[in-house]
């Protein structure tokens, strides 16, 4: 069954459908052929916007994860060889300091249904009955439609571009999150098993996942994913640098 025929989600589609050409019509005047991309950046921006609570508390629970550090350590320490009663006694530190080692996972869960929406918008032949007119629409003559993967596949040059500039782009931001995320990294690495600092090592590289589905989606999604992990990335700066400033307070510095 196609996920996208489903009644309720047909609907909110076409919602989407709605919202995304209505704003490409406010911004054509200034923007042009360039309206609907402009469109899916606004939509990213404020749906960005309204999840910064969300990643306010996943700086928190950052920021709580290090100063737990040495609790952990201490309790890897004292428990090393009895990796059930760890993890329990782990998951009774977290409680009892009503923290979650799984915070930080709720941002990209938030975002899954909109990343889900346009890739909807820019596949569908049809939503909820009528033509989809988005597959038209165009970014410097590369449909947003069409993936880099498929475009490679017809004429490529000067449209590649476009794609070249948004995975260079996602793929900077990746690096500097992968070095962001390791210099703030709560536990030291010869506190923990060889095995954790593997694991460690292997998470690090995750973002750059982002850059390989961005090569697999429409191009309107990979303009979402462009916007977004720009977002996170400078989003993140701003409040560590709050939280930071704002424990160095509360210890008198």
């Amino acid at each position: 069954m196609d996920i996208y025929s489903f009644a309720p989600v047909a609907i909110v589609l076409d919602f989407a459908y709605s919202l995304v050409t209505a704003l490409a019509a406010l911004f054509t005047p200034i923007a042009g052929a360039l309206s609907t991309a402009i469109a899916i950046v606004a939509i990213t921006m404020v749906v960005r916007t309204a999840l910064i609570p969300v990643g306010r508390s996943q700086v928190r629970a950052e920021f709580t994860r290090r100063r737990l550090a040495p609790k952990l350590q201490a309790l890897q320490r004292r428990y090393r060889k009895k990796p059930e009663l760890l993890q329990q006694k782990t998951m009774e530190l977290y409680a009892a300091e009503k923290a979650s080692p799984l915070a930080g996972c709720f941002p990209t869960l938030l975002q899954a249904p909109v990343i889900s929406t346009v890739y909807g918008l820019f596949i569908l032949q049809g939503i909820n009955g009528h033509p989809n007119a988005l597959l038209t629409e165009e970014v410097f003559g590369v449909p947003l439609g069409t993936p880099l993967v498929g475009f490679l596949s017809g004429a490529a040059w000067p449209g590649v571009l476009v794609y070249l500039a948004l995975l260079a782009a996602i793929a900077s931001v990746a690096w500097l999150s992968r070095l962001a995320a390791l210099r703030n990294a709560p536990i030291t690495q010869d506190a923990v098993p060889p095995a954790m600092q593997n694991l460690t090592g292997i998470l690090s590289w995750m973002p750059f996942l982002t850059v390989i589905f961005a090569a697999l989606v429409p191009l309107a999604a990979t303009i979402y994913l462009a916007v977004t992990t720009t977002w996170t990335f400078v989003e993140r700066a701003v409040l560590r640098r709050r939280f930071e400033a704002r424990e160095r307070a509360s210890l008198g510095e």
